[in-house]
């Protein structure tokens, strides 16, 4: 990993926003606007992940096993955005992101490696892509998150109140701790 990643960005795409038919121009266009070209998105899970909250909430797999069935669908998701991004590269985890690439986390693959770490996500459903893009963030020591959404959450409403209206995961406000710029965007109305 780069020593520096002083004008690095993470991006987590949310996966409300798969939905959106030009969702692949729409990124770009976003993309294109951005101060730094060294870029690493985190899919969200959309309907890859609600499958298995389906399943999980007919067959009761327990938080254990649906949330490594969830993170596996991530990976799903990771291969979906680079078919949406021409140029774009999956990798396994952020000490792969190289500088002045556009590259997409394979949650899962990174979920796996960071297992047992300081800091390491729970298992559980309130850990979302929210969060896992929060902690990517951390471990590569990214200059700010984007969270690109389906919602707009208000200047000067905390983390807290933002997972208290399911605007974030439950987890977020402990993921993202204090000193990491993060933004939202609407990207629907972008």
């Amino acid at each position: 990993m780069p020593a520096s990643r002083e004008d690095s960005l993470v991006v987590k795409v949310g996966g409300s926003l798969y939905n959106l038919p030009d969702l692949g121009p729409r990124l770009r266009r976003w993309l294109a606007t951005r101060e730094t070209s060294s870029v690493l998105l985190v899919p969200g899970g959309g309907t890859f992940a609600n499958s298995v909250r389906e399943v999980d909430a007919l067959h009761h797999l327990g938080e254990e096993a649906a949330h490594w069935l969830a993170m596996r669908t991530l990976t799903v998701a990771a291969h979906f955005l680079v078919e949406m991004l021409p140029g774009a590269v999956v990798v396994s985890h952020p000490d792969e992101w190289q500088p002045d690439t556009l590259a997409v986390l394979d949650p899962h693959a990174f979920a796996v490696a960071d297992e047992g770490r300081v800091g390491a996500l729970p298992h559980s459903w309130a850990v979302t892509s929210d969060s896992i893009a929060a902690r990517a963030a951390r471990v590569a020591t990214a200059s700010q998150l984007v969270l690109l959404k389906s919602v707009t959450i208000l200047g000067g409403t905390g983390w807290h109140e933002a997972a208290r209206r399911a605007c974030v995961d439950e987890f977020f406000p402990e993921a993202v701790q204090d000193d990491l710029l993060v933004r939202c965007v609407n990207l629907r109305e972008y």
